[in-house]
C-alpha cells in the first residue's frame, strides 16, 4: 500500500499531490506519536492546575479575558467550531480538500498544538477512509488562520456538518457512520488546535504551485511550437547571452527552449530571414524565466509553511511552557500567493500576444486568422478573442489581496492577510493560463501545417503528433470550444511534457 509517514517535519509538495490526488495513504511516525503524547500531558496538567491560558482556560479573540472553568472546557471547544463555521459560496473540490487535511494533521503531529492523539487519529482516518468535510471556499481573512474553512473541516469530526463518501453528500454523522469511524468530542485547546492555522490557503497554493510548475513547461512548449511557426530566430536562445544575465529560470528557460527545438528545419538563425524576432518570441527566456524564479520562490515558502506550527498558543513541552504568539497569520503566504498569480498570469500574457502574431496576417506569412478560405471562414479569429478575454481577467484577479486588510473581533484581531483569496485568486488564474497556452498549442499546430511541416524539433515533433492525435488540421469551421476543450485536456494531463522528457530528459 503506498503511504507518506508523517513527522511534521519533512512533508513535500509532491507528498501533498500523493495524498490529495493519487490516494495515498497517511501514518504518523513514532516520533510524531510521542510529541503528541508529551504536548497533550502539559495541557491536561494547566487544565487541572486552572492556570489561565488563552484558548485552554480562556474564550478566544476579543473574549480573551473572559476565564473557563474546566467543566466548561469541553462545551467551550464545541461552541468554537459550530459558531465559526461560517463559510459560504462553492465547495473546495476534493484534491483540496485532502490537501487541507494532510496539512492540519502534518502541522498538529509536530506536537506544538496539543491535540490528543485520538483526536488526530480521527482526522487520519477520515483521511484514509476518503471521508472529505464539504468546505465552502469563501470566509476567511487569513488570519487568525483560516478559521472558517477548518471549522468546516472539524464539524465531520464531532458528527456535524456534511461530508462527500463514496460519491454521495451525506451528513457528517452518516458519512462517519458508514466509514465505522465515531465522532469525537473535543475537549480543552483542541478545537482551536484544529482550526487556528493556515491550511486552507496553503493548501490552495501548494497545488497551484505544483500545477504552475508543470504548466511553465508546457509554456515553454507551446512557445517552441510557434517559434517554428514563425520560422523563429534560435540565436537569441544562446547560453551566451544568458550567461551574461545568469538568472536561472531564465538560463533554465533558454536550454528547454534549444533542446525543444534541437534538429528543426522550421527555425532559423539571426539574420537568415530577418535580424531578430518581436519581443514575444526574442525574450520567451527572459518572460517565462521571470515567472519560473518567482514560482520557484513561493515553493520555497510553502515549503516551510506546511511543516510549520501554525496555531495558537503553542505547547513547548520541554520547557513545560506555553505561548501566545502570531504563526497563524497568514501574510508570508498571501504576499507569496499574490505574487504567484501575477507570476502565472504573465504566462497567459505572452501567450496570447505569441497567438495574435499567428493569426494576424500584418505579423506574419500566415493565412488571415489561420484559415485558406477567409471570409467564408473565420477560421481561428474568435479564439484569440476568448484568449485575450481570459488575459483580461488575469489581469483583474492579479490584484493584490494582501494590501487589504478589515479589522475583526472587536479590533483586537485588527491586520489580517486575506491570504487565501489570494491562494484562490492564483487557482483561478492558474485555469485561466491553462486555457489560453491551449488555445496557442492548438493554432500553432494549425500555422504550422498551414506553413507546410518541414520537420520539427525533438521535442516540439513529439508535442505536434500528440495534439494531431487528437484533433484534425481544420480547413472549413467548425464547432471550435471542443477543440480547444480537447487540447486543454492534453495541457492539464501534462501529457506533453511526460513524453517529452523521455526524449530529451528533464524540462526545467
Amino acid at each position: 500500500m503506498n503511504k507518506v509517514i508523517i513527522t511534521g517535519n519533512d512533508l513535500t509538495i509532491e507528498d501533498i499531490v500523493k495524498v490529495s490526488r493519487d490516494y495515498y495513504q497517511v501514518e504518523l511516525s513514532d516520533e510524531a506519536i510521542k510529541n503528541v503524547e508529551k504536548s497533550r500531558y502539559l495541557v491536561d496538567k494547566l487544565v487541572q492546575e486552572e492556570k489561565i491560558v488563552y484558548g485552554i482556560t480562556t474564550g478566544f479573540g476579543k473574549f480573551s479575558d473572559v476565564t473557563i472553568s474546566k467543566e466548561e472546557t469541553k462545551m467551550l471547544q464545541r461552541n468554537l467550531i459550530i459558531s465559526h463555521a461560517c463559510g459560504v459560496g462553492n465547495c473546495f473540490p476534493e484534491d483540496i480538500v485532502r490537501a487541507i487535511m494532510l496539512l492540519r494533521i502534518n502541522a498538529l503531529s509536530k506536537g506544538n498544538s496539543g491535540v490528543r492523539l485520538q483526536t488526530l487519529n480521527t482526522l487520519i482516518q477520515m483521511l484514509n477512509k476518503r471521508v472529505h468535510p464539504i468546505i465552502p471556499e469563501k470566509g476567511s481573512l487569513g488570519s487568525s488562520g483560516d478559521l472558517a474553512p477548518l471549522s468546516h473541516m472539524v464539524l465531520v469530526m464531532i458528527g456535524e456538518g456534511e461530508a462527500m463518501y463514496e460519491g454521495e453528500r451525506l451528513s457528517g454523522k452518516e458519512a462517519l457512520q458508514r466509514a465505522g469511524i465515531s465522532p469525537i468530542d473535543l475537549t480543552s485547546k483542541e478545537g482551536l488546535a484544529l482550526i487556528n492555522g493556515t491550511q486552507a490557503m496553503t493548501a490552495v497554493g501548494a497545488l497551484t504551485v505544483y500545477d504552475a510548475i508543470n504548466l511553465s513547461k508546457i509554456a515553454d512548449i507551446a512557445a517552441s511550437l510557434t517559434m517554428e511557426a514563425l520560422n523563429g530566430i534560435v540565436t537569441a536562445f544562446d547560453e551566451k547571452v544568458h550567461r551574461v544575465r545568469p538568472h536561472k529560470g531564465q538560463i533554465n528557460t533558454a536550454k528547454n527552449m534549444l533542446r525543444i527545438l534541437q534538429g528543426s528545419n522550421m527555425t532559423t538563425e539571426q539574420g537568415q530571414i530577418r535580424v531578430q524576432d518581436a519581443y514575444v518570441l526574442r525574450c520567451i527566456p527572459q518572460i517565462h524565466g521571470a515567472s519560473k524564479d518567482a514560482i520557484e520562490y513561493v515553493k520555497e515558502k510553502i515549503n516551510i509553511e506546511i511543516n510549520s506550527a501554525t496555531d495558537n498558543p503553542l505547547i513547548f513541552p520541554d520547557e513545560s511552557q506555553i505561548i501566545s504568539g502570531g504563526n497563524f497569520h497568514g501574510q508570508p503566504m498571501a504576499l507569496s500567493f499574490d505574487f504567484l498569480g501575477i507570476a502565472i498570469a504573465e504566462l497567459a500574457n505572452v501567450s496570447e500576444r505569441r497567438l495574435e502574431r499567428l493569426v494576424n496576417p500584418a505579423l506574419s506569412n500566415l493565412p488571415a486568422f489561420l484559415t485558406q478560405n477567409g471570409g467564408i471562414n473565420s477560421g481561428f479569429m474568435i479564439v484569440q478573442y476568448s484568449a485575450a478575454s481570459l488575459v483580461s481577467e488575469n489581469k483583474v484577479l492579479a490584484h493584490p489581496a494582501s494590501v487589504d486588510s478589515i479589522p475583526s473581533s472587536a479590533n483586537q484581531e485588527d491586520h489580517v492577510s486575506m491570504g487565501t483569496i489570494a491562494a484562490r485568486k492564483a487557482r483561478e488564474i492558474l485555469e485561466n493560463t491553462r486555457s489560453v497556452i491551449a488555445m496557442e498549442i492548438l493554432a500553432a499546430c494549425q500555422a504550422i501545417d498551414l506553413a507546410g511541416n518541414k520537420g520539427l524539433g525533438e521535442g516540439s515533433k513529439i508535442a505536434y503528433e500528440i495534439v494531431r492525435k487528437h484533433t484534425d488540421t481544420i480547413k472549413d469551421d467548425i464547432v471550435m470550444y471542443k477543440e480547444i476543450n480537447k487540447c486543454e485536456e492534453i495541457v492539464r494531463s501534462n501529457m506533453l511534457v511526460k513524453e517529452i522528457e523521455k526524449v530529451i530528459g528533464t524540462l526545467n
